[in-house]
């Protein structure tokens, strides 16, 4: 075509919205940042398993919009996305309206200009606009998963544009995710959590560590559905920095937070029995056999399937919760790469 940019949307190689056109010389540029090979295959993407070549993952990152020193971070996110316990297979093709996100940590943050502050979800930042868009060109180009085809999602949400953020290090009072996930401070990471949209936690009023926990727990307890307890995966809290602050004052860690949510946000078995149709059936109806109406139903499966990031403006007491996708074996689990020195 004349107009190479509706050439590419005619071969059905953009996400909806124009892509960079991955000349030679810009794809060698990406090239250059890295030692490995160019027919080097970093992963077979799902569900086609399309191989993901060095060079056709820089193509794809040259597409998105990336610079050429995001490279390392794309080629990380990609054995990420993977590795099979990820299961990005299954985020494929769902019908749920899932999306791998991105936590970015460590000091590639600051060397490429990653948000992690305030609008951490929103717009106005290359590197985590295009990182996160990377990877949705790749599943598309490589992965074959195209909107209504392999993509079936009934929803789906804006993170699968992109979705990526940073963790604001600076500003939390614990460990960061990948140091709890047994890398160096000193390391640069990817995390990838397969995610619905983050739900926002408004919560100007709570001063009390325990109240605030509970608030945002309770906020928490529709995710999926009101009684989905615990019937899927993991949940990640990204703690605003001003809840953070609350948090720290008593000392709370981590840890207390997610023994807290764990064992105070609990609903009786006679609010989660399948009503008089008995139309709920399979892992709910298993799941309050033989229980006792009063018996208390814990909402996450496990203190270690909530993870917990503080990201997020200064000026606001806010949070967000990002619920997860699947649990069980055909569910996802998080994973954690470094990224190449």
């Amino acid at each position: 075509m004349a107009d190479e940019i509706e050439g590419f949307f005619e071969r059905g190689v953009t996400d909806g919205l124009p892509v960079v056109p991955p000349t030679r010389t810009r794809v060698d540029a990406m090239l250059a940042t890295t030692r490995r090979d160019r027919q080097q295959v970093v992963a077979e993407v799902p569900p086609n398993m399309g191989r993901a070549t060095i060079e056709k993952i820089a193509v794809n990152a040259v597409m998105a919009g990336c610079r050429p020193d995001y490279f390392p971070v794309v080629l990380a996110v990609v054995e990420a996305a993977c590795d099979p316990v990820f299961n990005l297979h299954g985020q494929s093709g769902t019908t749920n309206a899932a999306s791998p996100l991105i936590v970015v940590n460590g000091p590639v943050r600051h060397r490429l200009g990653v948000n992690c502050a305030a609008g951490v979800f929103g717009p106005g930042y290359r590197a985590n606009a295009t990182i996160g868009r990377a990877l949705r060109l790749i599943m598309i180009n490589l992965g074959g998963t195209r909107a209504g085809q392999i993509s079936m999602s009934t929803m789906g949400h804006p993170g699968r544009y992109t979705y990526c953020i940073g963790e604001y290090e600076e500003v939390s009072p614990w460990e960061p995710l990948h140091v709890e996930r047994g890398f160096a401070p000193g390391d640069s990471t990817v995390t990838l959590f397969s995610g619905e949209s983050p739900f926002m936690v408004n919560d100007h009023l709570s001063r009390a560590a325990s109240q605030l926990v509970a608030s945002l727990g309770w906020s928490a307890a529709g995710a999926w559905n009101h009684k989905s307890y615990p019937l899927y995966g993991h949940t990640l809290f990204v703690i605003g920095p001003e809840h953070a602050k609350t948090l720290s004052e008593e000392r709370w860690s981590k840890h207390d937070v997610r023994q807290y949510l764990h064992e105070t946000i609990r609903r009786p078995v006679r609010d989660l029995a399948p009503g008089p149709d008995g139309a709920e059936t399979g892992r709910l109806k298993d799941l309050v056999a033989d229980r006792a109406p009063d018996e208390l139903i814990p909402k996450f499966p496990s203190p270690e399937e909530i993870l917990i990031v503080v990201a997020g403006g200064t000026a606001g007491r806010f949070s967000a919760v990002v619920p997860g996708w699947m649990g069980g074996e055909l569910g996802s689990r998080p994973v954690t790469r470094k990224l190449d020195a």
